[in-house]
Parts: structure tokens; sequence; C-alpha cells
């Protein structure tokens, strides 16, 4: 691998991104780090490589100065000795990003409030120092080793990059209505892509793949209203995430403190395990001694049929709690989980 100025042994990858590798390395004065390292490709000539060059430096330079407990702290940035790469030092993040988890399964509503709430710390941060971040998304979201939520790749996406970044990168999904139809980026569609990544995390990915391709139908407005919930999710929480998500600016909140004052009210008590497959979902909580639990079978697009029961942790009899009078449509199964699982 390559020697840059400051000493760096850069070592193996650990991760890829649309604005270059990440790999683990070791610094002479941080010890283990992780660094991004942007590669000059065959496609820029001089002139444009010149251009991306000074824009992010200029950027990387800024996410230095930008020092919070939520926000993934970048040492420094410097250049290879052969001027056709920029490489950005940072934190390492033993946890790693919340991309893994989303891909895995959904997260239980107490995980996604503490990460909510620090993600929004760290926004905050951002956008009282001026920076946006443009590129809030599960694989952005970092996990340091004592378990704390930071936010990463923060400042290198520009207005005039965000839609062909958001096409070829996949974060199309996380472009706010406003911005579809040629506003530029502001705190709120910030706030709006930190909407779209908790619902990604309140879901999973099996569920999400389901539902319609967001990219595909939040410029034609009213996105918000068409999402399609889990049962298990109550309904002040998916309020939450609504107004985060409605196509008017001025009806969201405004910023990263009014959504903090928003989620700190939603209750967390019900914190259901999920497990999403085509056929059936399952949710499983542990009460007292006993395991609760419920299965929606998904037989057919028409035919559904759920049941709840619950079983001892150590010895005695399964039993009934509630279910499905036989076969039912969608939208019964569907309420009658949602009675059942956040009453």
């Amino acid at each position: 691998m390559s020697e840059f100025k400051s000493n760096l042994k850069v070592g193996d990858k650990i991760g890829n991104g649309h604005f270059g590798q990440v790999h683990a390395a070791e610094d002479p004065a941080h010890g283990q780090v992780a660094v991004k390292i942007l590669r000059r490709n065959a496609t820029l000539d001089d002139a444009l490589w010149a251009r991306y060059r000074k824009e992010h430096l200029g950027e990387a330079q800024k996410l230095s100065r930008a020092q919070h407990r939520n926000v993934v702290k970048v040492h420094y940035v410097v250049e290879a000795d052969d001027g056709n790469s920029i490489l950005i030092c940072m934190d390492f993040c033993a946890g790693g990003s919340l991309q893994a988890q989303f891909e895995r399964r959904p997260m239980t509503l107490g995980d996604v409030k503490r990460v909510a709430t620090q993600v929004l710390h760290g926004l905050s941060a951002l956008h009282k120092r001026g920076m946006l971040h443009r590129d809030i998304k599960p694989a952005n979201i970092l996990i340091d080793g004592s378990g704390v939520a930071q936010l990463g790749d923060f400042g290198l996406v520009t207005d005039e990059l965000v839609l062909g970044y958001g096409s070829q990168a996949g974060y199309a999904d996380h472009i706010a209505y406003e911005v579809w139809h040629g506003a530029g980026t502001s705190t709120k569609t910030d706030i709006w892509a930190l909407g779209m990544t908790l619902y990604r995390l309140l879901h999973g990915e099996a569920w999400y793949q389901e539902s319609p391709t967001p990219k595909l139908v939040v410029r034609d407005g009213d996105f918000s209203e068409k999402l399609r919930w889990l049962p298990h999710i109550p309904k002040e929480w998916r309020r939450f995430v609504r107004k985060m998500l409605t196509d008017d600016p001025s009806r969201r909140y405004q910023n990263a403190q009014q959504a903090l004052n928003g989620i700190a009210s939603l209750l967390t008590d019900y914190t259901w395990s999920t497990d999403i497959t085509p056929e059936r979902i399952k949710w499983e909580r542990s009460k007292g001694q006993r395991t609760i639990h419920a299965e929606w079978e998904r037989i057919s697009a028409r035919k559904h049929r759920w049941r709840a029961w619950s079983e001892p942790l150590s010895s005695g009899r399964q039993r009934k709690l509630d279910g499905s009078d036989g076969i039912v449509g969608r939208h019964d199964a569907e309420k009658g989980l949602h009675g059942f699982l956040c009453p």
C-alpha cells in the first residue's frame, strides 16, 4: 500500500464507499485508526482532478474541526506523495456501521431511540457549525468501542453532486421531496434523511424491500402517508417518523433539537425482537418468568393468519393468548397484531 506524508501505515481494506475505500491503519500519534482513501480514477483529467482535490481537501479540513462525541473524529487530511490520492484519517469504530444490523433484522424500539438520540446530538453539532451531512443512512452511522453511535462520512457530498451521487451510491431513497424538485439541501433535508434511516432500522431490510422503492415514489408526493409499518411499531412512533418525512419542509422538525424533543417522549415499553421471512414474521419478548411469542403467517397476498402465545422460561405449559379466527385478509391480520403487540 501507499506510504503517506504522515508516516501512516495503511493496512487491509475494511469497507467500500462511493467516494473511496476505507482501510484499517496504524498512526504514530493516534494508534489504530480508519482511513478513507479518495483516489483519482481514469475518468478525471488534470483539470477535473484539480477541482475534485481542492473541493474534497477543503471539505475534509472542515471535518477535522467538527469535534463531538457523536461525530466520528477526523484527525487530519493528507495527500499521497504522487498527488493522486487524498487520505482522511479518523477514529476507528470497532462496532462497524448499522448497515449490517439493518440487513440482519429490525432493531428494537429501545435501540433505535438510543441511536437516534445520539445521532441527533451529533447532527445538531454539525448544523451549529454551518455544516450539512447530506449522506445520512445506516452505513454512515458507526458504533465505537463503547457502543456509542457516531455520524461518519459527513461533508463529502455537495448540492451539485447529490442527485447523481444518490443514484450511484444507493442513497437515492434518502433524497428529500424538495431536492427532487430542484431545491437545495438544508438542515431539513438532513432531518428527512434521518427519518428514512430510522424507518429502515425499525423495519429491517427484508420488510423494506417489500415496500415501494422510495426513489420511485418520493418525488410524486405524500410518501410519508404511503409507508407500510410493521404491526409492532406504535402510533406515536409512526407520527414521529412521518413528521420527519413530510413533503413540506416547514412542517418537518426544523432542526435536530426539535427532533430530539420529539423522540424524548416516545415509549419503548414493548421490546419485541423481530424476525422476518417471506412466509412469516415472528416476534418475541420476555415478561417475568415467561416468553411472549407472536407469529404472522403470510400464506398468500390475500390469506393471512396470526397467533400469540406464551411459554415458561423453565417448566410449565404453553398458553394461548390471542390470534385470528382462521384465515383473514392482510388488513385484519395487521390490525389484530397491532392491537396485541402494542396495546
